[in-house]
């Protein structure tokens, strides 16, 4: 298992940090929660972001995939 922070998946993914954070938050990536005593810190499963980018999107999601958001 090999966690990233959001900048180390922000590069894997190659987009910026702010739109992982984003994506996080919109459940649109796989993300796990950390929270801390004044903010709050993500962690990412590079294997959960394979996963996800290789997966379709859903009928219930945005109608596109991450790939055509960029």
């Amino acid at each position: 298992m090999e966690w990233l922070d959001s900048s180390e998946a922000a590069r894997y993914l190659k987009v910026k940090p702010r739109t992982v954070l984003k994506w996080a938050k919109e459940g649109r990536i796989p993300a796990h929660r950390l929270s801390g005593f004044k903010r709050v810190t993500w962690r990412f499963l590079k294997s959960e972001l394979d996963s996800a980018m290789l997966s379709p999107p859903s009928a219930a999601g945005s109608g596109g995939s991450i790939e055509q958001q960029i």
